[in-house]
Order: C-alpha cells, then sequence, then structure tokens
C-alpha cells in the first residue's frame, strides 16, 4: 500500500511507493525520514488575508507607505508594526551538527528547520534557518550584524568550539538583542534544573555537592560555569587529555579562563581520577566511561550521561550505582533536552524586548523548569518532559519577569 506524503510546499498529495523515499530512487527501501523531509519542514505563511484590491492596497502599496513612514519617524515602532518581536534567527555555519559534526551549510539545513518548527511548535516563536557559507568568526560576526534589523533575536546553533564563544561574545556586544548559543546555554539550564530536583531529593543543596564533567567543548565550559553561578560546591572539567588543571601548558585560552575558576579541590589527572568520590558525573563528550571509575563515585550519585545516540555510561551501568541517572535520550527517563529552555527563554524575551540574556534570566529559567515537577520529584522523574505543556508558560514567565528585575526589558 502507498503512503500518502502532503507535500507542504505544494497543494498536490504525493504517493510515496516503498522505495520512493530515499535519496538515491526505487531500489531503497522506504525511509519515513526522507519522507517527513521531503520538500523541508517548514514554510511562510501570511498572517492577514488578501482577499481583492482593497485588501492588497493594505498590505503592500499604498498602505504599507504610511507604516514604513511612521517607523523611520519612530525606529521603535517597528516591534509593534512587522514581525521583528516575534521572529529568531537560528544561525549556523553547520560546523558543529548534532553528533555528526563539521558536515558544512546545507547539510546543516535539516536541522536548522528543525530547531525553528520547535521554537514555534514549544514557545509559540516564529524562527528562521539560516546557514551561513563562511566558518570565519569575524565574517559571521559582519553577517549577522548585518542582518539583525528583521530579528527580536539571534539563537546560535552548531557552531565549533572555541569560535563560537568568540561569535557569541562579539555580537551581543554589537547588537542590542538577545544573541544565546543554545549549544551551551541551553544545555546548562536544563542540567542545573535537573541537578536541583535531583539534589533536593536526596536532601541534599547544590553547594554539598562536586561534580565532574567530561567534555570542555561548548557545553561542558556553560555548564561548568552556570553551576558554579547557581553555587554548587565544587566543580572539576575534563577533556581528553585530563582534568582541566592550571598545571597543564596545553590549555587554549578558553581551557585557562576554566582552570581558574575550577576545580578548588585541586584534582589533576585523567576523568577516572576526579570520578573518584564525587557526587556528579555530566557528560558532554562521547567516549565511554569505565565502570569501575562510576563505582569509584560517592554513595547516593547522580550520572547524566548525554552523549547521543551513546551516552558516555550506559544506563543499566549507571544504574548500579547512582541515585539519579539522565540521559540525552527520549527512549530513556530523565532526558536533558534543550527543547524545555531555549523557547520559553526566547518567548519571554521577546516579550519584555530584552536587549540581552543574562544570567539571572537563565537561572529564572532553570527554577521554573525544575518547579514544573513539583511534587512529583521521583528518581526518574527529576526534569519534565519536553510535551508538559505546563513548560513554556513557566519558563517564559520566569524569563520575563527576570529580565524586567535585571534591567534589560524595554517594555
Amino acid at each position: 500500500m502507498a503512503a500518502e506524503i502532503v507535500n507542504p510546499r505544494s497543494d498536490s498529495t504525493t504517493h510515496c511507493t516503498a522505495g520512493a523515499a530515499g535519496p538515491s530512487g526505487a531500489d531503497e527501501p522506504f525511509d519515513p525520514a526522507f519522507a517527513l523531509h521531503r520538500g523541508g519542514k517548514m514554510a511562510v505563511q501570511a498572517t492577514v488575508p488578501i482577499r481583492d484590491k482593497d485588501d492588497l492596497s493594505l498590505a503592500y502599496t499604498p498602505g504599507v507607505a504610511k507604516v514604513c513612514s511612521a517607523i523611520a519617524e519612530q525606529p521603535e515602532l517597528v516591534h509593534d508594526y512587522t514581525w521583528k518581536s516575534q521572529v529568531v534567527a537560528v544561525v549556523t555555519d553547520g560546523t558543529a551538527v548534532l553528533g555528526l559534526g563539521d558536515i558544512g551549510p546545507e547539510a546543516s539545513l535539516p536541522v536548522m528547520e528543525g530547531k525553528a518548527i520547535l521554537f514555534k511548535q514549544f514557545g509559540g516563536v516564529d524562527a528562521v534557518p539560516i546557514a551561513l557559507a563562511t566558518t570565519d568568526a569575524d565574517e559571521i560576526v559582519e553577517t549577522v550584524v548585518r542582518l539583525a534589523p528583521s530579528f527580536g533575536g539571534v539563537n546560535l546553533e552548531d557552531i565549533s568550539a572555541p569560535r563560537c564563544f568568540e561569535i557569541e561574545r562579539k555580537l551581543q556586544e554589537r547588537l542590542d538583542i538577545p544573541v544565546f548559543h543554545d549549544d551551551q546555554h541551553g544545555t546548562a539550564v536544563v542540567t542545573l534544573a535537573a541537578l536541583r530536583n535531583a539534589a533536593k531529593l536526596s536532601g541534599r543543596t547544590l553547594g554539598d555537592l562536586r561534580a565532574v564533567i567530561s567534555g570542555a567543548g561548548a557545553a561542558g565550559v556553560a555548564i561548568a560555569k552556570f553551576l558554579l553561578e547557581a553555587g554548587i560546591g565544587d566543580v572539576a572539567v575534563a577533556d581528553r587529555k585530563g582534568v582541566v588543571s592550571g598545571d597543564r601548558d596545553d590549555l587554549t585560552e578558553v581551557k585557562r579562563e576554566l582552570a581558574e575558576i575550577t576545580n578548588r579541590a585541586g584534582i589533576t589527572g585523567s576523568l577516572e581520577t576526579a570520578l573518584a568520590g564525587a557526587d556528579v558525573f555530566i557528560g558532554v563528550s562521547g567516549g565511554t566511561v569505565p565502570e569501575p571509575a562510576v563505582a569509584s563515585m560517592a554513595p547516593g550519585a547522580f550520572v547524566f550521561a548525554m552523549a547521543n545516540p551513546n551516552p558516555e555510561v550506559h544506563p543499566d551501568v549507571a544504574h548500579k550505582y547512582a541515585a539519579v541517572v539522565a540521559t540525552g535520550r527520549s527512549d530513556y527517563p530523565n532526558q536533558i533536552n534543550n527543547v524545555l529552555a531555549f523557547p520559553g527563554i526566547f518567548a519571554g524575551a521577546l516579550q519584555v524586548r530584552a536587549s540581552r540574556i543574562t544570567e539571572g534570566m537563565k537561572i529564572a529559567a532553570a527554577n521554573a523548569l525544575a518547579d514544573v515537577v513539583g511534587d512529583e520529584l521521583a528518581a526518574h522523574y527529576v526534569i519534565p518532559s519536553p510535551f508538559d505543556e505546563r513548560v513554556a508558560p513557566a519558563v517564559t514567565a520566569a524569563v520575563a519577569a527576570a529580565a524586567r528585575a535585571e534591567g534589560v526589558a524595554r517594555r
């Protein structure tokens, strides 16, 4: 029986027989992923009708000239009479796409489209995928600055470290709209929310915990800084060569700065050495952590092994030793999924026309996300599902309130 696929860019219906949905023709078996992506996952849709010449004269010339002139005289009116305050640019150079690495801008587009529809589905925010044909940090910054008048915010996505840090910093310095690298901050927000609830479940606070992070890329660096901002007792970060510490002479500038603020215990050596007696493992690196290292952690430990599709510690192994286990996968409990954070964070920031996203706004988002769990808190439920309809409104409200409290809101 033929599968019926509706092409979003056509009024027609495409009939896909087995073998017709793959990229190489009828010899391939039917693949629902290719079927779903055919024609793209999103389209532009008008919000006003164009039924006759009167509608046309209002939506376009001559009526549009009145609005343009008003904005020219009062630039802030652009937020009221265009889509600017409701739309985010999702910008990538295709250098760090999911688990695929540097696959280039064209190959990144399916992911950027996916990000855009998640913005809409979970936060009610419109988003436009923008894949750039350059990996030069300054060229990316200049390009986004020139595009910025059309958008209310910029979501940087899948840009490799360490360039991602520089790009985000320079853009936020030059723009008066929120710039947010989700691979860093979205991951950090959801991780903190889950960790707060895990600590609460065990009768501890963040200040009681020593954490070890595997991975010193965008996510690992951001998580470490964010946990310190939130008051964790101590955190050490390990890369492929071991714990990031001041005694190493092979550190990048980003890692040197990280060594100055982390690892108060002064641990040196391997990840396995750092895990001995640790309360928390956070994996954002891939690879595999040996079972004896997991067994050496403190009693009642938490294991957040978030690499996809293969967690650094398999959940079956983690459950032997840990009180709470989380992964990045949707087929296990406690999924650390960025979609819990970024739609609501941007929705809240856009709602108040924030000029930036502050640390306080991110902490407010993490606290709101943790609070959604409420009295249902359990070892298998320290973070809500992305499909929990309470999530986005709670995060949106918390971020908007924090923006006002921190003086970055403009309404």
